[in-house]
């Protein structure tokens, strides 16, 4: 099943879920790490390279998720989430979106604050638009380190609500993110299925 359906996501949505997942973690480490290169490590180059370019591919793909998440159906909740939860997963989904497009363009104005391109696998090169801003690499720069925490601590948290949803309330709401179940409202539990102990 590629499409979303009212009572679960799709082969695409779930694809999306994850690699955006694997990307984030992977910038994320790649990132704390390359900062600390000396000039002559045989990464200085290389990992900043490699770490802007991925970022440009994580934006397309954000975007075509957007897209597809719009096209496509949304799978209701469970009848077990409670209003608030409902209210608060919706918001978390907004701000994932928010940090990671505030990521793509944060770390854009590092790379041509100066007026250079920003080369993705040197295939092509995004021109620089935003230019002759004092400190505006600095500040840039700034920014996007608090975003990648923020963006990280956001994520931590959500995991961490799939497991609560999956462990402790035993429900379904993980395993519809595995392609394993899907929802109605008759049978949101684990412990109603059949197929589940």
């Amino acid at each position: 099943m590629l499409k979303n359906t009212s009572t679960a996501y799709g082969f695409v949505a779930i694809l999306f879920h994850w690699l955006t997942a694997v990307a984030v973690v992977g910038l994320f480490a790649l990132g704390l790490w390359m900062v600390d290169l000396t000039y002559y490590h045989r990464w200085y180059n290389t990992a900043p390279d490699l770490h802007r370019s991925i970022g440009v591919v994580l934006t397309a793909l954000i975007l075509l998720r957007l897209l597809w998440r719009f096209a496509n159906p949304r799978p209701q909740m469970l009848s077990s989430h409670r209003p608030w939860e409902q209210k608060l997963a919706h918001a978390v989904h907004i701000l994932f979106y928010v940090l990671l497009l505030s990521m793509f363009v944060s770390g854009y104005l590092i790379t041509t604050a100066k007026g250079q391109g920003l080369p993705v696998f040197d295939l092509f090169s995004l021109p620089a638009v935003v230019t002759g801003i004092d400190n505006l690499e600095d500040i840039a720069g700034e920014i996007h380190e608090i975003l990648a925490f923020t963006l990280i601590g956001l994520g931590a948290l959500h995991g961490l609500a799939a497991l609560k949803h999956h462990f402790i309330d035993r429900d379904i709401t993980l395993l519809r993110m595995l392609g394993r179940a899907s929802a109605d409202a008759s049978s949101p539990f684990l412990t109603n299925r059949g197929d589940t102990k």
